[in-house]
């Protein structure tokens, strides 16, 4: 999997609360609406592009630290967000709190994911949006 970076970690203890917002990806399936979309965050509100591959992916960062990635036609990795944006929900303690939410009848997408700093996980809310918990990875 490909490497992803979240919000800014400030707490080093499980508080088992959302801490904010870590990341938001949106998938356009349509090449001209994703080309026309990440016009819209690299040339008009002037965010510069952290990872672009051409009609496959975008990926910006925010003045505070939140990714925000859009996903093109060439992108088949992201076919669960549907036309829904995915709000990546920051949290202390991924794990935990996935089991706490699956506990409670809450069902994640898939296991879940890491790279070197973070981990993250999607589940479907009651809604039918893909949602994403992000944190540091655990000790």
């Amino acid at each position: 999997m490909t490497s992803r970076q979240g919000g800014p970690e400030d707490v080093r203890r499980s508080t088992g609360e959302v801490l904010g917002l870590g990341f938001l990806g949106v998938r356009v399936g349509d090449r001209a609406a994703f080309r026309s979309t990440v016009a819209l965050y690299r040339d008009v509100l002037g965010l510069q592009p952290v990872r672009l591959e051409p009609d496959r992916l975008a990926w910006f960062r925010l003045a505070d630290g939140t990714a925000l990635h859009v996903y093109g036609p060439e992108d088949t990795d992201h076919l669960a967000f549907g036309e829904r944006p995915c709000v990546g929900l920051r949290v202390d303690d991924v794990e935990g709190t996935r089991r706490r939410m699956e506990a409670e009848g809450v069902r994640f997408l898939w296991d879940t994911q890491r790279d070197e700093q973070h981990a993250w996980a999607h589940y479907r809310g009651p809604d039918g949006t893909v949602y994403e918990l992000i944190g540091p990875l655990g000790p």
